[in-house]
């Protein structure tokens, strides 16, 4: 299995699936991980109308790609429901955070990602009816 397929998949099956948290490792942390043979993807974050986290491929317990992220709520009416859907349709040939572009009535997610998967940097952000109610940005890359 190609990592992107494997990293959309853990992705998936994790935050943006709803997935199961592990006994976390660090007070207040979220840990979440999925596996498939050899191969590991771990989901970390803390807090929630702000936070930050990090993504991590492993094979054969050996690190392979990272990504950290960080986010903020605008607004604290917004909830974050068109966040975790517009993270679930990331895909193998886009596998940063959501898709480049998705809008759901007057909600419009967009990301933007400067480099490759090797070797790169991006920002996220959600607007409703024109005011932004979330912004995140990220960055990351192979660590082999």
């Amino acid at each position: 299995m190609e990592l992107k397929e494997f990293l959309v998949e853990g992705k998936k099956a994790c935050y943006a699936g709803g997935g199961p948290t592990l006994t976390p490792f660090r007070p207040g942390a979220k840990d979440l991980k999925y596996e498939k043979g050899k191969l590991l993807y771990f989901d970390t974050y803390v807090g929630s109308n702000t936070f930050a986290g990090e993504e991590g491929l492993w094979v054969q317990d050996k690190p392979l790609w990272v990504m950290n992220y960080i986010g903020r709520l605008l607004d604290d009416n917004y909830n974050y429901d068109f966040l975790i859907k517009a993270l679930s349709m990331v895909t193998v040939e886009f596998p940063y955070r959501g898709p480049s572009n998705y809008s759901e009535g007057d909600a419009t997610y967009t990301c933007h990602v400067s480099g490759d998967f090797s070797w790169f940097s991006g920002s996220e952000q959600i607007t409703f009816k024109g005011k932004k109610y979330y912004e995140g940005s990220f960055h990351g890359g192979s660590i082999i």
